[in-house]
């Protein structure tokens, strides 16, 4: 016990360090921001860097949280369970990802076919799609993004598994790689003949989002919370956070908290989907 007048020893606290997805880090610094105000005694360290960053660092054991925009691959699981790393897997949220252009640009829906023909290089100018005669200009994040690889593997190659070793289902070699969606959204602003794709909480107003089609013949839909919520929007996915087995103590609260109305909220005022 203390002297008399003399004041307690603070408790040592523990940071909590939460790395990963680009796409999140602004949701997780939003949720960080808002659980600190209610528990000061938690700080929370936030860092972006892309998902596959965050994954190496949970395989590594630098982290508590890793942030995620895709799920963990059977590879990168054996990996950190060789390493003494047991992943657990926590959807936190859902999101849609956008399809955007300059809103100078007359097309405004296409199909995934058409897509995949776009950002593999295939089809090179926008009148091949309706609109006018000039060279499509193509943007992606940067391939440690788990955007860059559910983009891949959902439209490029449109689910079909089979196409995963196949050279022509890759993006065109003349696509610009963008480090952040900051730099996504900067280019299409200047470009009138740019398409690049975000998560839907990136889109500004001064871009336009392309409505999408599952195929021909079936109806053309806009990226928004609900047609993510409904299934209707062809491209929309979770995010998720991993831990290194199941979580205790202040990490397990903090998830709760996420996975509250509180947390949730954040996530629609975000412009993420709500679990709830």
């Amino acid at each position: 016990m203390s002297a008399p007048g003399t004041a307690e020893p603070q408790k040592a606290t523990q940071t909590i360090i939460n790395k990963g997805s680009d796409t999140m880090v602004n949701l997780a610094l939003a949720w960080a921001e808002a659980y600190t105000a209610q528990h000061p005694e938690v700080p929370i360290s936030v860092t972006g860097g892309g998902t596959g960053t965050g994954i190496a660092a949970l395989i590594n054991g630098t982290v508590d949280i890793a942030n995620a925009s895709r799920a963990m691959t059977p590879e990168e699981v054996d990996k950190a369970r060789a390493n003494g790393i047991e992943p657990v897997e926590h959807i936190v949220a859902g999101d849609a990802i956008a399809v955007v252009v300059n809103p100078t640009n007359p097309v405004s829906a296409l199909t995934i076919d058409q897509l995949s023909d776009i950002f593999t290089g295939k089809i090179t100018r926008w009148r091949e799609v309706g609109g006018e005669d000039r060279p499509i200009v193509l943007l992606s994040r940067e391939s440690n993004s788990g955007t860059h690889i559910y983009f891949l593997e959902n439209v490029v190659r449109k689910g079909e598994k089979d196409n995963a070793d196949d050279a022509a289902r890759l993006f065109s070699p003349d696509t610009l790689l963008m480090p952040s969606s900051e730099g996504i959204s900067a280019e299409i602003r200047q470009n009138p003949n740019a398409i690049g794709y975000d998560g839907l909480g990136y889109v500004t107003p001064d871009q336009k989002t392309i409505k999408v089609a599952r195929s021909a013949g079936e109806p053309y839909i806009p990226p928004s919370i609900e047609t993510a919520k409904d299934g209707s929007y062809p491209i929309a996915r979770v995010l998720y956070m991993y831990t290194n087995g199941q979580p205790t103590g202040i990490i397990r609260q903090y998830l709760d908290w996420i996975m509250s109305e509180d947390g949730q909220k954040i996530v629609e005022e975000l412009g993420f989907v709500p679990l709830r």
